[in-house]
């Protein structure tokens, strides 16, 4: 280890010790690589003790910007911590002494060279604000447009890595050594944690993203994105249309200018809501401060560093959750929780499903439309925190999105709900999880599934045969003992093609008749004579290889 890991681990274990937490100096293994190490009592500040999430706080905050950002991540994660701990930590400020201009100068020559001066015909010496990843600048391009110039800290990318480096021992550690860890796959969250902070590190992902959004929004006059300036754009300098106008939260100054909050808050969520469900690809940070209404109400949305995008799967997982909460049903919701989380133990279902009865009961009886989202997340998130059950990265930031859009709603309008924006969306998945084209599309998904398990499958007998032999046990298989196996896993994968076929003409009927129906009613009976003609071939060709195949046995 070198000496300046050496004198940081030194720094991380007097930190933890003074705000309170030399217990987890000793279960994360600092102690161990420095024995020496002296123990400070907690300080008392003022009257009143700290709690143990305002120490947790005041630690990460004087740790620095990697733990920081760690803090900020786990307020985002309330299927891992409580909401006191969440609340205290979503207090973090990512606030950092501003870099001197020559520092910042060195860098513009570095990223955008010499030339650079020419780019802009003003740039504000004082930055705009500055945190521990970068700070900004006003800055106005020679061709008048008002900008803002985002300049990455220098050094920060090598004390990123050292840490990230630091985070990763202690997780491993925790992970062995510590009973508590043993529910949690810190190891994990670590690694999670470590290439989302090396996104955000990286100005040109986040350009991308900028340039995703207003494509996604281009025919939304309601939602303003800044556009992109690439040729002042590199990995470490990001330069972006400056947005102005009044705070979302700024209520007094809304019913100033005229604008209708009500509409304002539907706007909002509609919008948040169609990136998830129509875009697959989602602002994960809308607090406050990344929101600017413009005159006559338009959204100008900044801040692109923290995004979520759902895929195909995560899209079947959440149609599978709908219906289950459409249903009431706590059988399929238990079943729809599993396989949307992870769990480094074994999960008792059945406590699991009387768990969910009572939250079943919360909306009972009641519309979608009518029901408190954010609480119904809250509780959901405190069932499967007690069940150990960890939510992937995407599922999270979704969740912890929407209970900030409902927040943000409330704000606006005091008698905003997010379910009346949300249910449509519900409902449609629902229904499509459960429509003939969806059962198509996961048989189909399946079958593709088995076919690529049984073109592994002589593989892994073939590792399990040589560990046999290493071990001394020799296995020996007569060919004539196979050929039963071999006979039925030929009439499976026969099968498996007969249902894959069938599966995607299903699908494509389906999907035919969901997109125009009138358009079905013209193409209906040439497309079901060629489904017959091609179905009955296929059969007969099965048949013919499989008396071929049994011909050949003889």
């Amino acid at each position: 280890m070198i000496r300046n890991q050496l004198d940081r681990y030194r720094q991380i274990g007097e930190i933890l010790s003074r705000n309170g937490l030399g217990w987890l100096v000793t279960a994360s293994g600092v102690q161990d690589r420095l024995p020496f190490l002296a123990r400070a009592a907690p300080k008392a500040e003022g009257k009143r003790p700290k709690t143990s999430p305002e120490y947790v706080r005041a630690a990460l905050e004087e740790l620095g910007p990697t733990f920081v950002k760690l803090g900020q991540l786990l307020s985002t994660r309330p299927d891992l911590l409580p909401p006191a701990y969440r609340d205290e930590l979503a207090k973090l400020q990512d606030a950092a002494p501003p870099v001197p201009w020559s520092q910042v100068r060195e860098v513009l020559v570095h990223e955008l060279g010499h030339q650079w001066e020419g780019m802009f015909v003003s740039f504000e010496h004082a930055p705009l604000a500055s945190a521990s990843i970068g700070q900004a600048h006003a800055a106005t391009l020679a061709d008048g447009t008002d900008v803002v110039v985002k300049v990455r800290r220098p050094g920060v990318v090598e004390q990123v890595d050292e840490d990230l480096e630091i985070l990763r021992n202690i997780a491993h550690t925790l992970d062995r050594h510590w009973e508590a860890a043993s529910d949690y796959d810190l190891a994990g969250i670590a690694d999670e944690f470590a290439d989302t902070l090396r996104r955000e590190l990286d100005y040109l992902e986040e350009g991308k993203n900028a340039e995703q959004f207003a494509r996604n929004f281009a025919d939304d006059p309601g939602i303003r994105i800044p556009k992109v300036y690439w040729d002042a754009t590199t990995s470490r300098v990001l330069t972006l249309q400056r947005l102005g106008g009044l705070k979302v939260t700024d209520t007094a100054a809304l019913d100033a200018a005229g604008i209708d909050r009500r509409a304002l808050a539907e706007r909002a969520a509609g919008a948040e809501v169609k990136m998830v469900f129509e875009d697959g690809f989602f602002h994960a940070d809308p607090h406050p401060g990344n929101l600017f209404i413009e005159p006559g109400g338009t959204i100008g949305l900044i801040d692109f560093g923290m995004v979520g995008k759902v895929d195909e799967r995560l899209r079947e997982q959440l149609s599978a959750l709908f219906v289950a909460v459409i249903r009431r049903d706590p059988e399929r919701m238990a079943t729809a929780l599993m396989r949307v989380s992870v769990s480094p133990t074994r999960v008792d279902r059945a406590r699991l499903v009387t768990d969910l009865r009572p939250f079943i009961r919360l909306y009972q009886g009641r519309d979608l439309a009518h029901v408190q989202v954010g609480r119904l997340i809250t509780q959901a998130l405190g069932i499967l925190r007690r069940h150990h059950l960890q939510l992937p990265r995407e599922m999270a930031l979704l969740l912890k999105m929407l209970v900030m859009t409902e927040g943000m709603g409330e704000v606006l309008d005091p008698g905003f709900s997010l379910g009346q924006t949300l249910a449509p969306y519900a409902r449609r998945m629902a229904a499509g999880h459960l429509f003939p084209a969806g059962y198509a599309k996961r048989l189909a998904r399946a079958g593709m599934e088995a076919l690529e398990l049984g073109t592994e499958l002589p593989d892994q007998i073939r590792r399990l045969v040589n560990t046999l032999d290493i071990e001394g046990l020799e296995v020996h298989l007569r060919a004539s003992e196979l050929a039963p196996l071999v006979e039925r896993l030929e009439k499976v994968g026969n099968r498996m093609v007969a249902a894959i076929f069938a599966a995607a003409f299903i699908r494509g009927i389906g999907e035919l008749t969901l997109g125009d129906v009138d358009r079905w009613k013209s193409w209906q009976a040439p497309l079901m004579t060629a489904g017959l003609a091609s179905t009955g071939v296929l059969g007969g060709y099965l048949a013919w290889t499989t008396r071929r195949a049994a011909r050949g046995r003889i």
